[in-house]
């Protein structure tokens, strides 16, 4: 850039620091083209903000294909001047799914791990969200659009326990899922780092963090207002339309061709 410019490579770096730019950094983004944003928008937020009295909320997600990994040699411990540190290569043992319901107003946390992730786990791990929360309290649940939450006999099952009430995120939003907050919490300090010889042990370090986070859950605030959200994606839409006249219209589906 400096000698595009003609500039000294010091006034580049000053420039960056005095507006704040940092091009070396980058975060993965995607503005949503669904259809019924606005109305799953406010749906899901208004549940966050203004959550129904005598009823609970929980945020649905799975956490699929998460790997046991070995190091190939032994991480150097941390000391005084140096950080932790681990092998660039693995050996890989096997993957293992998460599915993981968030309760909004303490926090809690229910998972439990399973080998894939078919509508018939999902099944089971509603079934196991029947049994944590008994009684007639409606449970209105929060996921996203992947396919094995709307299968036919999950919504079979789903019509059977009319207390559990589903509200779908938009598509390419799952930012908008708190427990994509906790999954975060739960990478950093129980997989990123670990050394895992079998699925077994991963297993055993989700079952671990799980037991520690319900021991003293933190529950997640949301503050964000449907009006605040609408404003800077507009500003981004405004931005993007710019870059590509377009990108950012709605997604219609392709009609399926009739045959004769």
């Amino acid at each position: 850039m400096g000698r595009a410019q003609n500039i000294s490579a010091s006034t580049v770096h000053r420039l960056w620091q005095e507006y704040n730019l940092k091009p070396h950094r980058a975060r993965a983004f995607k503005l949503s083209r669904d259809l019924k944003f606005l109305e799953k928008l406010t749906d899901v937020v208004g549940l966050y903000l203004n959550p129904p009295e005598k009823s609970l909320v929980l945020c649905i997600d799975e956490k699929s294909q998460i790997q046991a990994l070995d190091r190939t040699q032994p991480g150097l411990p941390i000391k005084k001047g140096r950080c932790g540190t681990m092998t660039h290569d693995y050996k890989r043992n096997g993957t293992t799914t998460l599915f993981a319901a968030l309760e909004t107003l303490q926090g809690k946390v229910v998972g439990e791990c399973h080998q894939r992730h078919r509508h018939q786990e999902f099944l089971k791990f509603l079934r196991r969200l029947d049994q944590e929360f008994p009684g007639d309290v409606p449970l209105h649940l929060i996921m996203d659009n992947y396919g094995t939450h709307k299968h036919e006999k999950v919504t079979a099952w789903l019509k059977r326990h009319p207390r559990f009430v589903c509200h779908f995120v938009p598509t390419s939003s799952s930012w908008m899922n708190l427990v994509e907050r906790w999954f975060g919490h739960l990478d950093n300090k129980a997989i990123k780092r670990g050394v895992f010889l079998s699925v077994e042990d991963l297993q055993t370090s989700i079952a671990a963090f799980l037991k520690a986070w319900n021991e003293s859950p933190s529950p997640f605030v949301w503050t964000a207002t449907v009006e605040s959200i609408q404003e800077k994606l507009t500003r981004c839409r405004r931005t993007l339309e710019q870059i590509q006249p377009g990108c950012t219209g709605p997604k219609l589906r392709k009609r399926k061709k009739q045959t004769v």
